[in-house]
């Protein structure tokens, strides 16, 4: 890994923890923050907000891609998750699509904390190894 990457990676795990300590978890108490880079270098974050009704529940994920959508861009490189727990979490289905509509190779750091913030763990994957036959209209 570069020195870039690796500054890159640093600022968007910051980033991603910075937004799971905003998570609405009142059900699961299963915090996750996200943050996307886009390919010109802006960052969004999002965090889970859970619903009574469960399904009304919105990932961390795609809350960040929809602050990406709603910020004007459309062009991901990367994105940071940061759950809570012994291991990495990878998104769920739902979130793995949403982010192959926009890069079906983006990069995947996935890093996990103890309740104290400590790292717990931390992997990197690159969609596609998730997500290898992604649904595309037109495909």
């Amino acid at each position: 890994m570069t020195a870039a990457v690796a500054a890159r990676d640093a600022r968007l795990v910051a980033a991603a923890r910075s937004a799971r300590s905003r998570a609405y978890a009142p059900y699961s108490r299963y915090r996750v923050g996200a943050a996307i880079m886009t390919r010109g270098g802006r960052v969004f974050r999002g965090c889970n907000v859970e619903n009574a009704s469960y399904g009304a529940t919105i990932c961390a994920e795609r809350a960040a891609v929809a602050a990406m959508v709603a910020g004007g861009h459309k062009d991901p490189v990367a994105c940071a998750i940061v759950t809570q727990g012994a291991e990495p979490a990878a998104p769920c289905g739902i979130c793995r699509q949403v982010f192959a509509e926009f890069a079906r190779e983006m990069r995947l750091v996935l890093v996990s904390e103890d309740e104290a913030g400590k790292r717990t763990g931390h992997e990197s994957v690159r969609l596609s190894a998730l997500l290898p036959l992604a649904f595309r209209l037109g495909d």
